[in-house]
């Protein structure tokens, strides 16, 4: 559609020109207008059913409403169904929970009372922001090295039996840089967690001063 600016003259100038054939660029030079407002014009024009001839033989308010149509009726925000920000949240801790998916659902559920993708993480965003603050840490170079076992496992199958055997993830991470090193074993028996850092280790070529395993079992002091 036209910018509010342009005159009905010059709708029909372009419009005229256009029907010369002549290029977008040299129907923004002879009117004057830029040529973005002459490829909005044209677009507008090429959705019409009238041709040029008939849309120059109307008058100035006939053909404003036809480049200038009204706006869609916007729906009221009293008629929007805001998102339950504390449901969201819990389900955000479920595996393989997003954002995505759950507005999906959240519009499947209110059809056109659904609030828009970006309106409705908004809402969760702001939502988070509100919830009690955790205590941020500061971790230097070679100072701590944090492990545990991923919650999901990974099917491994058998080639020759084609029997399918659940795998666990085994994950370590420098809490300075990140770098993580990742390996699947059959267990999380102690044999494979004392063999998965030996190799973590190997691999980060050094050790931090100080290990952090989440609150495994296997890990734990045995008393003899």
């Amino acid at each position: 559609m036209p910018t509010p600016r342009m005159t009905m003259s010059k709708i029909r100038e372009i419009v005229r020109l256009h029907g010369l054939a002549l290029s977008k660029l040299k129907i923004a030079r002879a009117t004057g207008v830029s040529l973005g407002a002459v490829c909005q014009t044209l677009k507008r024009l090429r959705s019409l059913s009238q041709g040029a001839s008939e849309l120059l033989a109307l008058d100035d308010v006939a053909l404003a409403a036809v480049f200038s149509p009204p706006s869609p009726a916007v729906v009221p925000a009293s008629r929007y169904v805001i998102p339950d920000a504390p449901a969201l949240h819990q389900e955000m801790k479920r595996d393989g929970v997003t954002l995505t998916l759950l507005w999906e659902e959240y519009r499947d559920a209110h059809g056109e009372r659904a609030d828009g993708y970006t309106q409705f993480c908004a809402y969760y965003r702001e939502f988070r922001r509100r919830l009690k603050r955790s205590l941020r840490q500061t971790d230097v170079a070679g100072g701590k090295c944090f492990t545990d076992y991923a919650g999901s496992t990974v099917g491994v199958v058998d080639a020759r039996t084609g029997v399918i055997r659940q795998a666990q993830i085994f994950v370590g991470v420098l809490g300075a840089s990140n770098y993580t090193y990742c390996e699947a074993t059959w267990t999380q028996g102690l044999r494979d967690w004392i063999g998965s850092h030996t190799r973590m280790l190997t691999f980060f070529q050094g050790v931090s001063r100080i290990i952090v395993p989440d609150n495994l079992l296997c890990g734990a002091p045995h008393k003899t």
